[in-house]
């Protein structure tokens, strides 16, 4: 009985531990990519954390688009995003007062720094 209790006990303390750990990335981020050239793609997101999943929004001048397959861990993160031909996978890291995030799109590895948005 005793061993189970302290069991049980250490279970809810990693657990509480671990969503206290995890960064708050909820809200908006924006930035922008650079891509060849010197030309530059604007990056908005909004995202949410429910249960340690991360879900949200990819908001683009196309139009909006659901962010899938999402997870968080620490202050590390991925996602996709559906593109015309399959999915765009982003991962990212969550800093102070940046996200330094690193995505596929058609086979090119680039990465952006976004910040807060209002």
């Amino acid at each position: 009985m005793k061993k189970e209790f302290l069991a049980i006990s250490a279970f809810v303390i990693i657990t509480v531990f671990s969503f206290i750990s995890m960064a708050d990335i909820n809200g908006k981020w924006i930035g922008s990519l650079k891509l060849p050239g010197d030309d530059h793609f604007p990056l908005s997101y909004t995202f949410k954390i429910d249960s340690g999943k991360l879900t949200g929004t990819a908001h683009a001048p196309q139009g909006d688009v659901a962010i899938t397959d999402g997870m968080i861990n620490g202050d590390n993160f991925s996602f996709s995003i559906p593109v015309p031909g399959g999915s765009s996978p982003h991962t990212g890291k969550v800093y102070q007062d940046s996200i330094g995030m690193n995505l596929v799109y058609k086979g090119q590895h680039m990465h952006a720094t976004l910040k807060r948005g209002q």
